[in-house]
């Protein structure tokens, strides 16, 4: 077979298209690395995990000691599991600065409305996936978050308990529930994996956005080998700050309680999920009204499917909306304050802190992002008029 005739197969054609020739816009910078970074950190969970569940039994008197056994006695467990538990932490800060990234230079709007859609879909399956691997130790916290939060689903009018009793597999959080959490903690990385393709898909069908906010229709270079580069040297510093949590720092981002069996006869004295939940938690613990704290806490998520319908301003990126810009900052300070508060009891003064940056976090989404594009839209006539 010669050269030629390679390069007429479908998946070199596939492969040359979208990561050699791909028309990219030339002024991207190092903010658009993150989508990639994501790929990557998801290739690396999956690599790990199929790993690790080589090694693991998903049993309530085994569970724990079986991931003794991976940290003690697997050649490079110590390892695997470090990388496969940090990982998702790595995963969450790279999604949620390509999310911060998307909301900055106005990636939401028109014709890029499918790719954002299949980005937040990407992001809760993400969330479901991790709640389901926190439960996998079967340590204190991890019973004790398990209970916790199925019993959330307890809120819902009529059919609630039915919905626990079904994630449960019984009346208790127990090896029923943990044998399910594991099959679908496994299988949900390649259902991830095939929403990724479908939001490259998407991205690829209207182009990329760019840092001007302009039409991606023109000035465009092939993706190789400038962005390739560039994408590489955002991968190494990525590498270096992931190891440096793997190698020097591998349960700074951990809860200590997580390292003792779980005890149903013990609880807690404070319950908290992982950090990546923590401003969505405070959310639900902002509302007094259970049922309401739940609606609150999923509508967290489901706000930002609304941005792409819900966006009235014309203009794309943040650097020509000065206003939009610094609210935008108020809404990073806002997530990572909703983020500390998560993390604290629920009692004065924090629960007070945390309805306010409630009130904040959906005002910015679903008040001030339309109402301040009809703003700039009058602005831009009296300017014209004058």
């Amino acid at each position: 077979m010669t050269f030629l005739d390679l390069k007429r197969m479908p998946v070199i054609q596939l492969a040359n298209q979208h990561l050699i020739d791909y028309p990219t816009p030339s002024n991207l910078s190092y903010a658009w690395n993150f989508g990639f970074l994501s790929a990557m950190c998801l290739i690396i969970q999956i690599a790990t995990g199929v790993a690790l569940a080589m090694h693991y039994t998903p049993h309530i008197d085994l569970a724990f000691l079986s991931v003794e056994h991976i940290m003690r006695d697997v050649n490079y467990g110590w390892l695997l599991r470090y990388i496969h538990a940090n990982g998702a932490s790595m995963f969450f800060i790279v999604v949620y600065t390509h999310i911060a990234r998307g909301l900055y230079y106005g990636s939401y709007a028109h014709p890029r409305e499918l790719v954002w859609c299949l980005g937040v879909v990407i992001i809760i399956l993400m969330m479901a996936t991790a709640f389901m691997g926190y439960v996998l130790p079967w340590g204190q916290m991890s019973f004790w978050g398990a209970t916790v939060i199925t019993n959330l689903f307890s809120a819902v009018p009529v059919v609630g308990t039915k919905i626990v009793y079904w994630l449960w597999g019984g009346f208790s959080v127990d090896n029923a529930t943990l044998n399910r959490f594991f099959s679908l903690h496994y299988l949900m990385p390649f259902l991830i994996a095939a929403f990724a393709v479908l939001h490259i898909a998407a991205l690829h069908q209207d182009g990329s956005s760019n840092p001007l906010g302009i039409t991606s229709t023109m000035d465009k270079i092939g993706l190789y080998p400038y962005f390739i580069l560039k994408d590489l040297v955002g991968l190494v510093a990525f590498i270096i700050f992931f190891s440096a949590f793997v190698f020097y720092s591998p349960n700074a981002l951990g809860h200590p309680d997580n390292y003792l069996p779980a005890d149903p006869m013990v609880t807690p004295e404070h319950i908290v999920p992982e950090w990546y939940f923590l401003p969505f938690y405070a959310i639900l613990r902002a509302i007094p009204n259970k049922l309401l704290g739940v609606i609150g806490l999923v509508f967290g998520l489901v706000a930002l499917l609304f941005l792409p319908f819900i966006n009235t301003s014309k203009i794309r990126s943040a650097y020509f909306r000065p206003l939009y810009r610094q609210l935008f900052w108020f809404f990073i300070i806002d997530c990572f304050i909703l983020g500390w508060v998560g993390g604290k009891t629920p009692e004065t003064p924090y629960v007070e802190i945390s309805q306010l940056a409630t009130v904040y976090y959906f005002g910015f989404l679903l008040v001030i992002i339309p109402l301040l594009g009809v703003f700039e839209g009058y602005q831009h006539n009296l300017v014209k008029e004058s």
